[in-house]
């Protein structure tokens, strides 16, 4: 294994602490005997091509620092290379990181976590979603939270997470159950009415909310998780125990597990968006397949 590696920085990440979190990152290393090279981007395209040039490169790991994005982003540019991937968590949600087991918001800890499986075992292999040529470590989410996205991401008024809660109590006024085409794996194409589907490679997202609570990075298989048609009461009533997982518990929500999942909607309905690690794939139809063992994750448990 090569000691140069890089490291793949956001500095506006969780409101600047991805730049704050580059420098300890990079000392750790460094004193670990490791030579860092650190790769900026000016937008998200622009980052990705840095990214994969270092790993086109001979990079010995991509150390991503910074928020889910970057992760995501990290994770498309490593995905079916031999090159490792490193996290130094210090975004606002955290989401792959924690349920990968990893430092969050304690950058020394993860550079730590990052040198050590260098010198060891080189990281374990962990899952992927993938959506044609999307790769996402977390969540693909359609239905009442894309939609609160899709609406968040039109507003220009207010500003910063207020935004998405303004977006949020609009959606639950004009709530209403979405007509799916749901098929798992190579079964029969399924007819259901649902607030929102969930396609879970990772347990959570959004900072937290454990959606697909029983998910797990290495078994080659989604969770799935329905949640059928609610009145705006029930949803405020089940929505806060998505912290906890406890909703899967709910007579609403149901669980599936599979490794392809093809969601669609009903023709004469409005396009439904769907979204990945946070990220907008399109309209559907999708069809997400897990991907076992698609990148190299340096100290994941």
């Amino acid at each position: 294994m090569t000691s140069d590696i890089t490291l793949f920085v956001n500095p506006s990440a969780g409101r600047g602490r991805g730049a704050r979190a580059a420098q300890p990152a990079a000392r750790v290393l460094r004193e670990a005997g490791f030579s860092v090279r650190t790769v900026l981007g000016t937008d998200a395209p622009d980052a990705l091509r840095r990214a994969r040039e270092a790993v086109a490169g001979g990079t010995g790991a991509l150390i991503a620092v910074g928020g889910d994005g970057m992760t995501s982003l990290a994770l498309r540019a490593v995905a079916g290379t031999r090159t490792p991937l490193g996290v130094v968590a210090a975004g606002t949600g955290n989401d792959f990181a924690r349920a990968s087991g990893l430092p969050v918001r304690d950058p020394v800890a993860a550079a730590r976590v990052v040198a050590t499986a260098l010198k060891g075992d080189g990281g374990r292999p962990v899952d992927l979603g993938r959506v044609g040529e999307t790769w996402f470590g977390t969540v693909l989410a359609s239905g009442f939270d894309s939609r609160v996205n899709d609406r968040g991401n039109r507003m220009r008024f207010p500003t910063g997470r207020l935004r998405y809660d303004v977006a949020m109590v609009a959606e639950l006024a004009a709530l209403r159950p979405i007509p799916y085409r749901m098929r798992l794996d190579d079964g029969p194409e399924q007819l259901i009415e649902a607030t929102l589907v969930a396609v879970g490679n990772g347990s959570s997202y959004g900072g937290g909310m454990r959606i697909c609570a029983g998910a797990r990075l290495d078994d080659g298989l989604f969770d799935v998780t329905v949640v059928g048609p609610c009145r705006r009461t029930t949803l405020l009533t089940v929505f806060p125990k998505v912290y906890r997982g406890t909703h899967l518990g709910h007579p609403q929500v149901t669980t599936h597990r599979a490794a392809k999942v093809t969601l669609a909607v009903d023709s004469g309905h409005e396009p439904v968006t769907g979204y990945a690690d946070g990220e907008r794939l399109g309209p559907l139809p999708v069809t997400a397949e897990t991907v076992p063992g698609a990148v190299r994750l340096l100290g994941a448990r």
